[in-house]
């Protein structure tokens, strides 16, 4: 169970109790362009975490659903 601002508590594996996180939603237009960033930053850092971020990024740019600014 992790804790989001927006969302509040969401259960997510892994993560502790009472663990914040923040939330990226593919209908949001912004998150693609914020995952690219975050890829940037990671890949800057020599993080291990760039090996999946391509798919993911792909994931969220190929949602059909309809993308909005966040609320």
């Amino acid at each position: 169970m992790a804790v989001s601002g927006k969302y509040g508590k969401v259960d997510i594996p892994g993560i502790e109790q009472d663990e914040p996180v923040f939330i990226l939603r593919a209908k949001d237009k912004l998150a693609a362009p914020t995952l690219r960033i975050y890829r940037e930053l990671a890949e800057s850092h020599l993080s291990p975490v760039i090996g999946g971020m391509d798919d993911e990024i792909r994931r969220f740019q190929e949602w059909g659903g309809l993308k909005e600014l966040p609320d």
